[in-house]
């Protein structure tokens, strides 16, 4: 890509909660599968990881961490770390005093996958999720999702997994990380309550957007509560297909999820929404995605005034560029823009933004690993003039 001028706004100075962002260039939870097996299930933070964290951050900089399981069961995926162990918690605290050395925050997103993995992955467990529907298609190993259907999980087991979000959150904490992102995107277990092609429940947890809203205010509360307002955050993502979600309503349905986080107490608001813009999708190509939502005419920004009332910030993610990120800042569209693929191959690239240094493209076959793992993982070039 070319140099090209970016608009200052990425470049504002901004509070976030309980931080003071010197940009508004944010790095995305992206999922890389590098983290070291210590035993079944249980995934560690490694120096390949500090390395990679450390390369990203920057003096008032913000990043997310890689989806990070909650607990042992709320895993889906070999190579991701968890934040369930003592082990865990001391290589995250490597990965979190990286970051800070170089001036940097940094949260740890808080993960269930619900009914995205297998009952192998989970030692024989029935996987958990809002119904009985199971994915279509294949899971990671090549394994039919219905061949290990999901079990719609009980309301005793919903107030568990609530509190394990919260026990997650001061772990993350203790782990050294400014706070956590709730993941209440991408068709994982919270997503997986929001849309009602998913949750076909009858009870206080199913039915109208209201109930279905309920666990996802839930987990805020608890969360909230136990590390403080100003270091929460969630992601939601209303228009991404990816697992098999898709509601029938999610402009209208999402709106009012966003209208009830920003009825909150304010002890229990969190400080931002992150949401992904209607055009990204892991499923469909950009044109393609926006084809299927042209009769809805989708945009974040009917999200926004909505949350501005309760005083919550924005972060919108997906295909920002060069080209537009700058403009979504400079029209009140975000208050930070969130960069997936371009931060992955660009460890520098606040830099490369608000200097127009040309941009390294990303390889998308080491997204999810690779042999070595530190290809397409910290072998990105730093920009040398």
């Amino acid at each position: 890509m070319g140099s090209i001028a970016v608009t200052d706004a990425l470049f504002e100075p901004t509070r976030l909660g309980s931080l003071s962002l010197k940009h508004r260039v944010v790095l995305a939870p992206c999922t890389r599968l590098r983290a070291t097996k210590e035993s079944e299930g249980v995934y560690v933070p490694n120096d390949l990881n500090v390395e990679y964290y450390s390369q990203r951050a920057s003096e008032g900089g913000f990043l997310l961490t890689e989806a990070t399981p909650i607990s042992r069961y709320a895993a889906g995926y070999p190579g991701a770390a968890g934040i369930f162990t003592e082990s865990q918690i001391a290589g995250w605290k490597k990965v979190t005093d990286g970051v800070h050395a170089k001036g940097g925050y940094i949260y740890c997103q808080l993960w269930h996958v619900g009914r995205a993995t297998l009952s192998d992955f989970l030692e024989g467990r029935q996987v958990l999720g809002a119904s009985d529907i199971p994915i279509s298609g294949n899971a990671f190993n090549g394994t039919e999702y219905a061949s290990s259907p999901p079990r719609a999980m009980t309301a005793e087991e919903i107030k568990d997994t609530v509190q394990e979000y919260a026990s997650a959150a001061q772990r993350a904490r203790e782990a050294g990380f400014d706070g956590v992102e709730i993941h209440g995107a991408n068709g994982y277990l919270l997503d997986q309550f929001l849309h009602d092609n998913v949750n076909t429940r009858t009870d206080e947890y199913g039915g109208t957007i209201e109930k279905r809203s309920r666990i996802v205010l839930e987990v805020i509360q608890a969360v909230t509560a136990a590390i403080g307002a100003d270091r929460v955050g969630i992601r939601l993502s209303p228009y991404n297909y990816f697992q098999d979600t898709r509601d029938s309503n999610p402009s209208v349905n999402w709106q009012k999820l966003c209208s009830l986080i920003a009825g909150l107490p304010a002890e229990s608001r969190p400080s931002y929404v992150h949401m992904i813009e209607p055009r990204f999708d892991e499923v469909l190509e950009e044109d393609a995605k926006i084809d299927s939502l042209a009769s809805e005419k989708p945009s974040l920004d009917m999200f926004r005034p909505t949350l501005k009332k309760g005083g919550i910030s924005f972060l919108a993610a997906g295909n920002f560029n060069p080209d537009n990120a700058g403009g979504k800042l400079a029209t009140d569209g975000a208050d930070a823009i969130v960069f997936g693929r371009y931060f992955i191959s660009n460890p520098d690239l606040p830099r490369r933004l608000k200097e127009g240094l040309p941009l390294t493209p990303y390889d998308r076959t080491t997204f999810y690993g690779a042999d070595p793992a530190e290809k397409g993982y910290t072998d990105y070039p730093f920009y040398k003039n």
